[in-house]
């Protein structure tokens, strides 16, 4: 006779897996489609988050920013935390230029750059 014991505990360590590696799941605020890519990098936990929506905004750690101020948010989170990584979350219907702009500014603060991209 097959005892279902067994198959109840790796039900159970599985529920277990999964609900602690949920709540690792880091969820920002600002809802972006982000484009897919078909291999994925995993950062740091300090990184400095930019966001930019489809309508051009930008959103720096959360906190929205004119586009003037971009490159002062940026040296301003920087200097705050040195040797973290910027991530660059665009949406996948923004412009290219404001993508680029964000990059531009994480160079010449010499970070390290990561675009954020969902995996198929």
């Amino acid at each position: 006779m097959f005892s279902q014991s067994s198959l109840t505990d790796i039900i159970l360590l599985l529920l277990i897996f999964f609900l602690l590696t949920s709540s690792f799941v880091t969820n920002f605020g600002i809802r972006v489609n982000v484009p897919q890519a078909e291999s994925s990098v995993t950062t740091e936990a300090q990184q400095i988050s930019v966001a930019i929506t489809q309508e051009g905004d930008f959103f720096v750690n959360g906190e929205q920013v004119p586009r003037g101020n971009l490159s002062i948010s940026i040296r301003e989170a920087y200097q705050n935390s040195p040797n973290v990584t910027l991530v660059v979350r665009a949406d996948r219907d923004a412009r290219i230029d404001d993508a680029v702009r964000v990059m531009n500014i994480g160079q010449a603060l010499n970070m390290n750059i990561v675009m954020a991209t969902e995996r198929n």
